[in-house]
């Protein structure tokens, strides 16, 4: 009777009370998940290592249970519980031996993604149909394009939120009741991995997606490069008008060639180059659509140029890219060019994504903290030739010696950080032994800015670049990447005795929640 039921609850109307649902983990994915579970009369039972105070404080306020302590083993009150569904928040891994467990016993397995597609008509629109969706995935770029894209579209005269891996939980969006027209759903290979184990007879069925590039990635979460890649491609799973892919990543287009889609869905392509008649590009410095238009095949629409996104801090190519990827999916709804050129008038890249904190004695210093793995760092590193690098931290699984043959050889120098320091000073000495590499030993939090700015400042000039282009994950010494880049720019502020403020943003999602 459990498979009937669950097949039956695909509205937010449907007879939800009493359902067994075990939750697991309480960040802010996992309290969404519990608080909605808990509104519709479900019976939710919350396991986690470790709960936050203000949430364990809330659960029993909203109806729900808690278990705190060790998962490395299931709990006798998980067991005990026999729970109907599991709902995982993204930060546990297959292999997980509670994900394992509820695998082997047959017990429904979902992410919070498919539960908010469930109960996606709490709100509806004037027509009496819930918001769109847009998903938004990728190695790199993904937070960037779903804010771009939500941008757009609000320009546009939609109403449009960035949710879901972004930080804002797409439960909570879909639980608005102002409601919305679309939403622009950032997912992390950790969800789609989620999303591909959907049996419902209403799955998730978005009305364009996008997954922007495909990069070796948090290999240690899915175990091989080859399930990284198949969890991302389901970004592509019934899509309805708009399969948008890179045409300089092969591994995108494959994506789309293989992809279950509504019939009628269409392929399009962006690329620095020059558009196809499907396609967005790059002509004589004009970025163009020549997708969305009924005379596509002699003629295309002006979105921007590239001279004015170089005004505004947007041009370098990976941005440049970004932006052609956010105005396919805001033209598949329909959203004028005038719109985009409107919302790229004040867009504004998030804090650590190529910033440039200070200039001072001919030195630009550069924070891409974000640049959490070698494809990102790449990218950073094209639009910097010839930086001061500083590489190094929790490299996930990663092998850089790629990046360090591709790039390291044409860097001023290095300087190295992070306690994964041995595999980046070996990737040097092999495929860059020309180029001076500097270490920082310092382990202490507050002393390794401190010691980077200064070897970097001993061998930058006058024209010259220091990088923060990390290519690994923070967490072995910051508490994140904004942690790790607040800390470089007052570093590089006490070194140059500049009074300007740091910024307060802080990774909005947390390590829990992220990948």
């Amino acid at each position: 009777m459990t498979s009937d039921r669950l097949a039956g609850l695909t509205s937010w109307n449907a007879d939800w009370r009493g359902l067994r649902v075990a939750v697991l983990g309480l960040s802010v994915t996992g309290f969404s998940v519990a608080d909605t579970l808990a509104e519709l009369g479900a019976d939710v039972f919350v396991f986690t290592e470790r709960a936050d105070e203000e949430y364990a404080r809330l659960l029993p306020v909203i109806g729900a249970r808690l278990s705190t302590g060790p998962l490395d083993a299931v709990p006798a009150e998980l067991a005990e519980f026999a729970p109907e569904v599991v709902v995982a928040s993204p930060g546990f891994a297959p292999r997980h031996p509670v994900i394992a467990w509820a695998r082997e016993s047959g017990i429904a397995l979902w992410g919070d993604i498919e539960l908010a597609w469930r109960v996606r008509d709490k709100v509806l629109r004037a027509d009496g149909t819930p918001a769109d969706w847009i998903l938004i995935t990728g190695t790199n770029g993904k937070t960037t394009t779903t804010r771009l894209t939500a941008t757009m579209l609000v320009a546009g005269g939609l109403r449009a939120a960035p949710v879901g891996n972004i930080g804002t939980p797409v439960l909570d969006a879909v639980r608005d009741p102002a409601g919305f027209d679309a939403l622009v759903v950032e997912l992390s290979s950790h969800q789609l991995w989620y999303l591909g184990l959907q049996d419902s007879p209403d799955p998730v069925s978005p009305h364009a997606a996008v997954c922007l590039n495909l990069a070796d990635d948090h290999l240690e979460w899915h175990g091989s490069f080859e399930e990284y890649r198949d969890a991302k491609a389901h970004v592509y799973d019934n899509t309805r008008v708009a399969c948008v892919y890179n045409k300089a990543d092969a591994a995108t287009r494959r994506m789309v060639e293989d992809a279950d889609v509504v019939e009628g869905a269409r392929a399009i392509g962006f690329d620095l180059g020059v558009p196809g008649p499907s396609d967005l590009g790059v002509v004589d410095g004009i970025l163009v659509d020549r997708a969305f238009l009924e005379d596509r095949r002699t003629s295309a629409l002006e979105l921007t140029t590239v001279a004015d996104l170089a005004e505004r801090g947007l041009g370098a190519p990976h941005i440049a890219a970004n932006i052609l990827a956010a105005a396919a999916l805001a033209r598949s709804l329909d959203v004028a060019p005038s719109a985009i050129r409107e919302a790229l008038r004040s867009f504004r890249l998030d804090p650590h994504r190529i910033e440039v904190i200070a200039r001072h004695a001919g030195i630009t210093w550069v924070d891409d903290s974000k640049a959490t793995n070698p494809h990102a760092a790449a990218s950073s590193l094209a639009a910097y030739p010839g930086a001061v690098w500083v590489v190094g931290g929790l490299l996930k699984g990663v092998d850089i010696s790629g990046l360090v043959a591709e790039r390291g050889s044409s860097v001023k120098a290095a300087v190295v950080i992070g306690a994964e320091r041995g595999a980046v000073l070996a990737a040097f000495s092999r495929h860059a032994p020309a180029v001076p590499v500097f270490e920082v030993e310092a382990d202490e939090t507050e002393g390794v800015m401190t010691r980077v700015v200064e070897l970097a400042a001993g061998v930058a000039r006058d024209g010259d670049v220091v990088l923060l282009a990390p290519a690994a994950a923070s967490f072995d010494q910051f508490a994140s990447y904004a942690d790790r880049g607040k800390k470089f720019a007052a570093a590089v502020r006490e070194r140059i005795g500049t009074g300007a403020e740091d910024d307060d943003d802080a990774d909005p999602t947390g390590p829990g929640d992220r990948g």
